[in-house]
């Protein structure tokens, strides 16, 4: 059976766990990381009760050692990866302290680094090429005042996942990049934020499953038609 790792998996309707129930219902083993075990249970426990096929992986993706395991658990059978790790991090940049800079850019870039490595080294390993894929921010495209950390975490990744692009491309490694431009309709908002989400309502936040489906399509895509970005937004966002 062929594998996906998604890291970065918090709750079910986050886009981390959304991947994971999407790929396991395209027929793939999934296996889905994060920092928070129970997540990770309930996650495998629903798709496991469709039928399909997951594990969970407590890991963290600023460590070398944890990106490894988690790769080693995937072994030949690896398929598709991404890399979904990364919160937001605003402050201005006067105000704010070096060790919460750098903690944005290792969770974003550094993580996605080994991440990306790794999946690289596997797939090269396996002969077969495979999928690597990014998420992205509005961030990852321009720069705003009072979000100096996470622009620049998110603009290193893009700039990370774009040389892989073609650094690999020749080898049968297609890697992408996609561009969450808004805020998405799960539980991190709804929860966290009721407030806002009910101030914005459903029309001005991005589906989940909308946002799945490009991941879906990238991953889809035939050796003559790669796409290496794909930018998903509500139609009432301005951009």
């Amino acid at each position: 059976m062929k594998t996906a790792i998604v890291m970065g998996v918090g709750p079910e309707r986050g886009v981390g766990g959304q991947l994971c129930a999407r790929f396991a219902a395209e027929g793939l083993h999934v296996i889905a990381a994060g920092r928070t075990q129970e997540s990770l249970d309930a996650i495998v426990e629903t798709i496991e009760a469709s039928g399909g096929s997951a594990e969970a992986c407590v890991a963290d993706a600023t460590s070398e050692t944890d990106t490894q395991r988690l790769f080693d658990r995937a072994g030949s059978a690896l398929d598709v990866a991404i890399y979904n790790a990364g919160n937001n991090t605003p402050g201005r940049i006067a105000e704010m302290e070096a060790d919460y800079f750098e903690a944005a850019w290792r969770v974003v870039c550094f993580g996605g680094f080994l991440f990306g490595r790794e999946a690289v080294r596997r797939f090269d390993a396996a002969g077969n090429g495979g999928t690597l894929l990014f998420t992205g921010a509005s961030a990852s495209l321009r720069g705003r005042p009072s979000f100096g950390a996470f622009n620049s975490a998110k603009g290193a990744l893009r700039n990370l996942a774009q040389a892989m692009a073609k650094e690999y491309g020749s080898d049968g490694i297609h890697v992408g990049h996609v561009v969450i431009d808004g805020p998405v309709a799960g539980d991190k908002i709804m929860k966290r934020w009721p407030e806002r989400a009910a101030e914005m309502g459903e029309d001005r936040m991005i589906s989940i499953e909308g946002i799945v489906d490009a991941y879906l399509y990238l991953y889809r895509q035939p050796r003559r038609a790669w796409t290496f970005e794909v930018d998903v937004r509500t139609s009432l966002e301005s951009w």
